[in-house]
Formats: C-alpha cells, structure tokens, sequence
C-alpha cells in the first residue's frame, strides 16, 4: 500500500519543512508495517514536495498513526498536505522486464456507509 502526502511549500520555509518532514519520516519509519520512505520535491517547480512511504497493509498504516511519535512528530505535518486522496492500494505491479503481476482489491464490498 502506499501513500503519497503532497505538500506546497514556500521556499522561505523550505528548510524548517524539510526537518519537520525527516523528523516525520522517522517516526513512521519506526513503526511496523514500515516498508520504505522518501521526501520528494518536483522538478519542475520546486514549491511542490511529497512524502511517500509504503506500507505492508492498511491497518499497519493505520496503527501506525495511532502511535504517540507519530501523533507529535507526523500527524501535524500530514494535516498541512493537499487535501486528497492519498492511500492507494496495489492493483497491479511489474519487475523490470517482469510480467504483470495483479492483485485483488482490499477494499470492502459497497455500498458503503
């Protein structure tokens, strides 16, 4: 599973930004279900960052946020992101000069409530 938190950032705050951002990727890091991380800033117009990690499950990320590092260090920082959607569940995935390899969806049945 991963998830992609976008962020605008004014370049007058890019350094304070990019400390709270590794402090936050710490603190996830920690937690189980971890798999990787990064803070990503676009090419193109450097005001635009990311930080992506991937997890092994839904409900490690989600058990993740509930741990108090995570609640001080991550969760304010995550709140300042563009509001969307940012889990995403993999459906499909390919190797290098690998085959398709598709996966069945997580998600409950709908409707949902």
């Amino acid at each position: 599973m991963l998830v992609t938190n976008r962020f605008v950032v004014d370049a007058g705050v890019a350094d304070e930004f990019t400390r709270e951002a590794h402090a936050a990727l710490a603190a996830l890091a920690a937690r189980p279900g971890y798999l990787r991380g990064e803070l990503l800033r676009a090419l193109d117009d450097p005001d635009h960052w990311c930080l992506l990690t991937e997890w092994e499950s839904v409900g490690a990320y989600r058990r993740a946020l509930g741990g108090f590092d995570v609640k001080v260090t991550a969760v304010p920082l995550l709140a300042r992101s563009v509001d969307e959607p940012s889990a995403y569940e993999t459906l499909a995935s390919a190797a290098p000069d690998g085959e398709i390899v598709v996966a069945a969806s997580d998600r409950a049945a709908g409707p949902y409530r």
